[in-house]
């Protein structure tokens, strides 16, 4: 149906509109660049909305070779993924019309910045293993100039790292696609999976194998042992709506490619109680422990943030891992959630470093009087990342762990959630510890030139703080949402 070419639009138009933003030398002016960027912004959003306002739909565009066509499909995951970029991005988007002032290469940023946000529609709205693959590898090629964006040594430095690890992980990826392929196994996402007992029998061993390297390799964007190392490394050096990018969305789109593979492809039922099970949730609970032990001991400030997000992020993998309705509901919600929260806390990382010139979490001490809405937001985030009652980051992690509990995977149902735990307890002491330094000082310090960011910084902060809270105590609609895709797949 000629409907069903709407599914490419919002590929395009952040495609189009970037080499625009790039390369149409009238745009390069300030007064029209800044509009036009956040207009195509809007735009994109708008047209997510549209289509998951219109029934079900499904485009095959062409085909790569038999049996293996570039497919688009727009069921609820992918819809989910697509609204949640859109509105990321859009705010990431008016946060650096005023943070790109001051880093400059505007025009750059711009152009990048959405040519991602198109691949990134692409992956989400894939409706095969191909396509998602495609639009992984082209995304993370287009994501690396926004990690080097000031050109210095170590920006240059991080942003090949981030390559290295991300090919490495995708060569994982690939071969259980063609694992899969030549076997003869259909490659289109169906809820529950596509294996039956006439297309693995006598690979059922080979099929787990490649399922792990999958897992492993989609999870090297999402920031998981042992492909995790590039994530704090390009977090300091990237501007900060690109941090926030890197961690609130492109680590999710590792965790959505997990997700369509094992609950779309491979099937739930196929790996549950197995040695891929197993493996898998021991190196989710290793990331949780490792990454909020390293954040604890960093001094630098956006560092630690990325440590935290690495340590986050596999609290997803882990509900993931459970392979129950509930424990993937967690992980639903923890990916909204945590999206929320890293943006947020990035802004204002990102302030932060702007406004007083320092880097370090210990410098920071007293400048809450100076910034106290910058400051109060990062405490009312810390205490969601900690999962603290009433905040968005209890409910999710709250399923997390009751999905584990209520799992049939042996010691892992106890010592997932008390490792949860222990993560929950040291963010408060690398987090929380920060904001209450800063908001309290007994010596009532002043520094010149400190104070708050302009409005479009510090109005997402703000709304995403408060959201973080909101979310926390209404989550009723996003619970609902994701316990019908969960109970579908599970």
């Amino acid at each position: 149906m000629k409907s069903d070419l709407l599914l490419i639009v919002p590929i395009l138009l952040p495609i189009l509109t970037g080499l625009l933003t790039g390369f149409f030398r009238p745009l390069g002016k300030p007064r029209l660049l800044r509009p036009f960027f956040v207009l195509s912004l809007f735009l994109n959003l708008a047209l997510v909305i549209a289509i998951s306002l219109m029934p079900e739909m499904r485009l095959a565009l062409f085909s790569l070779a038999q049996h293996m066509p570039v497919l688009f499909k727009a069921d609820d995951p992918a819809l989910f993924f697509c609204l949640l970029t859109s509105v990321m991005f859009l705010f990431a988007g008016i946060y650096g019309c005023e943070y790109m002032k001051h880093e400059g290469g505007e025009s750059r940023f711009y152009m990048f910045f959405l040519i991602v946000l198109g691949m990134l529609m692409g992956f989400g709205l894939s409706g095969n293993l191909i396509t998602v693959y495609i639009f992984f590898e082209i995304m993370t090629l287009f994501s690396v100039p926004l990690v080097m964006h000031s050109m210095k040594k170590e920006a240059i430095t991080a942003g090949f790292k981030f390559l290295y690890y991300s090919i490495a992980g995708a060569a994982l990826a690939f071969v259980a696609i063609l694992f899969l392929f030549t076997l003869g196994i259909p490659l289109e996402f169906t809820p529950g999976g596509v294996l039956n007992a006439v297309n693995v029998a006598g690979s059922e061993r080979q099929i787990l194998t490649v399922t792990l390297l999958a897992i492993i390799g989609f999870s090297a964007k999402a920031g998981m042992f042992p492909l995790h190392a590039w994530l704090p490394d390009a977090h300091p050096v990237a501007p900060a709506p690109a941090s926030a990018i890197l961690s609130g969305i492109i680590t999710k789109a590792g965790v959505f490619a997990v997700l369509r593979f094992v609950f779309y492809l491979i099937g739930a039922d196929f790996i549950r109680g197995s040695w891929v099970q197993t493996v898998w949730l021991s190196l989710a609970l290793f990331t949780v422990a490792t990454g909020a032990l390293l954040a604890l001991r960093e001094p630098v400030l956006k560092r630690r943030i990325a440590y935290s997000s690495i340590s986050q992020v596999s609290y997803i993998m882990f509900g993931l891992a459970t392979l129950t309705a509930r424990g993937l509901t967690g992980a639903l919600l923890h990916t909204v959630f945590h999206s929320i929260m890293k943006h947020a806390l990035f802004f204002a990382a990102g302030a932060i470093v702007m406004v007083t010139k320092r880097t370090e979490a210990a410098e920071l001490r007293g400048i809450g009087k100076q910034m106290p809405a910058t400051m109060w937001s990062f405490a009312v985030l810390a205490i969601s990342v900690a999962g603290i009652p009433l905040s968005s980051g209890f409910v999710s992690k709250w399923y997390i762990a009751t999905g584990a509990l209520s799992a049939e995977i042996g010691f892992f149902a106890w010592l997932g959630p008390a490792i949860l735990l222990f993560s929950a307890l040291l963010s408060t002491a690398y987090l929380l510890s920060i904001a209450i330094d800063a908001l309290y000082d007994p010596e009532q310090r002043n520094a010149p030139g400190i104070r708050d960011p302009g409005m479009l910084m510090r109005a997402p902060i703000i709304l995403f703080a408060a959201a973080a809270i909101i979310l926390g105590v209404i989550p009723g609609f996003l619970i609902s949402f994701f316990e019908t895709i969960a109970i579908a797949v599970t």
